[in-house]
């Protein structure tokens, strides 16, 4: 794996276009981006992976310690290398990130480190992508792989008054473990798998107290039901229609998830595929279900906003925990990096992935930025090869 150190601000870039040949240039040194680099490789394609901080896969060194992958590690690979069967199962962070180094360095990648884009355009000619990037830099590339991440930046809502608010407040990017909060009344203000597993993390690490506010009661399915994963049924019933998933998904759920509604949370009367669609993805149970019945996690009202010590929730409760953890998403953040393109739909997602490319930017691609309930990184494994053969083709085009 190559590290090409960055040049100083103010002289000559070390990244070397080679003129005669531009290479393309993957922005981003996560699982999608080394993914995509690989694919390009594969087919002769030089790709020049930048990546804004020291290290590949920084996303995953900063999760919470007990993470581990919701999809198992067959379904999880990245195209070219297999997972380790040491890791298990259900591959933990810290394993992932190891994954990813060495996934790198199998592929020998060409990964520059301490080089951030802020904005990519066309290049005068038409036919090639200028990237504006740290230090000065002016790149030019025959093609672009966005690959920044979908958890980029951290978003906390605009509730009232929690500038004002006097307990500890932090956003789930923050947690690592529950050390700090043990013999703490800790509420996680939002209830999808990373609050879901913050919460229970938090019990199991000594919390006074863990309340988890609810906007929209979630879905719930079994990680694995008798040995039999969710995401391998994720994966046959994805091109099913809605009208024929949801009623399986109903069944299903009453046969192995119990009805958690005496203790606050009720099933949802919206479809988990009808869900699904609209963006929320289930929440696979690493101890929730457990912690609910037992009344150790219990489920509040939503936060609508803050008042001194005091947290206001939307059915009028006032509570008042020593601390907050906002689980609460993250945005794409591409608005400042292609937005101007015309590429990216209302809501900030880009309007094409894997293959295909804008109409009004070809040799622009994206990838890592859907999350469907067949896994990210299935997708991405997929999407990579996809991605690398559409540009191997232009590229041999405008020879």
């Amino acid at each position: 794996m190559s590290h090409t150190a960055p040049a100083a601000a103010g002289s000559a870039p070390a990244l070397d276009d080679r003129t005669e040949e531009r290479p393309v240039y993957v922005i981003g040194g996560g699982p999608g981006g080394l993914a995509a680099a690989a694919a390009l490789r594969e087919r002769g394609v030089r790709a020049v992976v930048l990546e804004k901080s020291g290290d590949v896969g920084a996303s995953w060194r900063g999760h919470y310690d007990r993470l581990r992958l919701h999809t198992t590690r067959r379904r999880s690979a990245l195209p070219g290398l297999a997972m380790p069967r040491r890791f298990g199962r259900w591959v933990a962070r810290d394993d992932v990130v190891r994954y990813l180094e060495k996934y790198a360095e199998h592929h020998e990648l060409e990964v520059v480190t301490g080089v951030e884009v802020s904005r990519v355009d066309r290049a005068p000619d038409g036919s090639d992508w200028q990237l504006a990037a740290s230090g000065g830099r002016m790149l030019t590339g025959r093609a672009v792989v966005v690959a920044t991440g979908f958890n980029h930046t951290p978003r906390v809502p605009e509730w009232p008054g929690r500038d004002t608010f006097t307990g500890t407040f932090a956003h789930a990017s923050e947690y690592r473990d529950a050390a700090p909060y043990a013999g703490r009344d800790v509420l996680v203000a939002g209830i999808g798998n990373t609050g879901a597993e913050i919460a229970v993390d938090l019990v199991e690490g000594g919390a006074s107290r863990v309340r988890i506010a609810v906007r929209t009661a979630p879905h719930i399915v079994r990680r694995s039901t008798l040995g039999w994963p969710s995401q391998a049924t994720a994966v046959l019933v994805r091109r099913l229609p809605v009208w024929l998933v949801d009623p399986a998904a109903r069944l299903m759920s009453r046969l192995v998830v119990p009805d958690l509604t005496a203790y606050g949370l009720p099933r949802p009367a919206t479809g988990l595929y009808s869900r699904v669609r609209e963006g929320a993805i289930p929440v696979q149970d690493v101890g929730l279900i457990d912690a609910v019945k037992r009344g150790r996690v219990v489920p509040m009202a939503a936060v609508e906003s803050f008042d001194g010590d005091t947290v206001v929730l939307a059915d009028g409760n006032r509570i008042t925990p020593d601390a907050v953890i906002a689980a609460t998403g993250y945005r794409r953040s591409l608005e400042g990096l292609v937005g101007h393109l015309g590429v990216l739909d209302a809501r900030g997602r880009p309007v094409v992935r894997g293959g295909r490319t804008p109409k009004r930017a070809p040799g622009l691609h994206f990838i890592g930025f859907t999350n469907p309930i067949s896994g990210m990184l299935r997708e991405i494994a997929l999407d990579a090869p996809k991605i690398a053969k559409k540009i191997a083709r232009r590229t041999a085009r405008s020879r």
